[in-house]
């Protein structure tokens, strides 16, 4: 594809207590915190200002997905401005807490998987042509997705189970451990790495959504770019038919918590031919793949050669060794050298809990707690889009894409107080005529029909001047 939309959906992880006891089970906190979100919409499933939806998730998980995003830097700000409103969900929940006497403490993790060992998610979603074969698509692609922990994986400290005997180990990934099937339109019977269930929200004749659920909630924005990034370049590798050679694994769970467990890459899994292959060796024949690619047609996105560049060096830091050297750019090796300097400075065991603290402390994201944001502060972490991106993203929807017209049609509606509708693919003005717009092509930012149901909201002129005054980050991205 020329151009592609992007987006990711985040679940959040939510924990209350007091002096170390859990004060009030996630369903409470959640309660508290969409408060205002219900009173104001009636709901806890909301669409925003800036074209992104914020809602409550199966199992009591905020979750936010980002609006449709073409360009990375977008997709990175609007991913950021989700964790400012989960962050200020929080804030307006402890406020409520302090008015009932309630002494607690509201904690929100950026990550996978909770001390019981349930897992939630971080899904990415890739626009495809309809046109394509999925299944051959799921299939060449999902040797690239089980490796990619390797370049960007989060991280976990896994305990041993008591009794067995077993070490505590660190691995690459926090999914790959929750992973039972390479592709499946089935979600929570048995999850799998791509969830092909057939919700294109675009016009379903040209398109699909390309729906990824193996990946990490990341931290750290160089592994969010790297993580999209080099996904997009490899599809588009396998859209033009550029050869590869057949890396199918038949045994998808095991492969994938093998590959999790070794550090180096190197660990060996069986091919569906027979023959053996590690996690590095996948990444550099994509790599490679990759390469020729851009060799031949050249870099066509702004952030290609970025991209490209960073996973070039993850992969020779990896293989040579020093993967310390990526201790500001990618999660997993950012909270292990935590982790590793932590135990040497204070003589613990890999066991210790309070290395398992500190490895939640890594995704908790309140500002001056969470170690991940400690180390943006310092300065120890490398910023892709910065503050004021975000802090735009908060308020303006990415101006390429459907999310432009969404986001104006929201502001509009809210500041005049009009009931009205919306989903991904909708707009609709709750009135006598019921005025509604279907917006079935993600990739067009303006349409006459939604410019007169601006004009039914009164004054569109003053909404439109106050959204578009506003400067592009991004001015000429296609």
């Amino acid at each position: 594809m020329d151009r592609r939309i992007y987006g990711i959906e985040t679940e959040y992880g939510l924990a209350c207590t007091r002096q170390g006891t859990r004060k009030l089970g996630p369903d409470e906190v959640a309660r508290y915190m969409f408060r205002s979100v219900v009173a104001r919409a009636r709901s806890s499933n909301v669409f925003l200002a800036n074209g992104s939806r914020l809602y409550l998730d199966v199992g009591n998980h905020p979750e936010y997905a980002t609006a449709e995003c073409d360009t990375l830097p977008d997709l990175l700000a609007q991913e950021q401005a989700g964790d400012r409103f989960i962050l200020e969900l929080a804030d307006q929940a402890r406020a409520r807490l302090t008015l009932e006497n309630i002494d607690a403490e509201i904690y929100v993790f950026k990550n996978n998987v909770d001390s019981a060992g349930n897992s939630y998610g971080c899904h990415e979603n890739y626009l495809v042509d309809r046109d394509g074969d999925l299944f051959a698509l799921t299939e060449r692609l999902l040797p690239f997705l089980m490796s990619r922990q390797l370049i960007c994986g989060a991280g976990r400290l896994v305990p041993a189970e008591p009794g067995s005997g077993d070490s505590p180990t660190y691995c690459l990934s926090q999914r790959a451990d929750v992973m039972w099937e390479g592709a499946s339109s089935a979600t929570t019977r048995a999850r799998p790495m791509i969830n092909t269930r057939d919700e294109p929200h675009a016009d379903a004749q040209r398109y699909r959504r390309l729906h990824v659920i193996v990946g990490d909630s990341n931290l750290l924005q160089a592994s969010t770019l790297l993580k999209v990034g080099s996904t997009d370049l490899v599809l588009r590798v396998i859209e033009a038919g550029v050869p590869l050679p057949d890396l199918s694994l038949p045994s998808k769970p095991a492969a994938i918590r093998a590959m999790s467990r070794d550090l180096t890459g190197r660990a060996l899994v069986r091919t569906q031919r027979g023959s053996t292959v590690s996690a590095l060796d996948i990444q550099r024949t994509y790599h490679a793949a990759v390469a020729a690619y851009l060799q031949d047609r050249g870099p066509a996105r702004p952030m290609d050669e970025e991209v490209f560049e960073l996973w070039t060096r993850v992969l020779e830091a990896v293989e040579t060794g020093r993967p310390d050297e990526l201790a500001t750019e990618i999660d997993w090796v950012a909270k292990l050298h935590l982790i590793d300097r932590y135990a040497q400075r204070h003589g613990l065991s890999l066991g210790h809990p309070r290395l398992a603290q500190l490895d939640l402390a890594y995704h908790d994201l309140q500002p001056g707690r969470g170690l991940a944001s400690l180390l943006r502060r310092a300065g120890r972490a490398r910023v892709v889009v910065g503050d004021q991106q975000v802090i735009q993203a908060m308020s303006t929807p990415p101006q390429t894409t459907r999310a432009r017209m969404r986001g104006r049609f929201v502001a509009a509606a809210s500041a005049h107080g009009r009931d009205y509708t919306v989903d991904w693919s909708h707009l609709r003005l709750n009135d006598e005529a019921a005025r509604t717009v279907m917006c079935k092509d993600p990739f067009v930012a303006d349409d006459p029909r939604v410019e007169r149901l601006l004009q039914a909201l009164g004054e569109p002129a003053k909404v439109t001047e106050s959204l578009q005054s506003q400067p592009d980050p991004h001015p000429g991205a296609s």
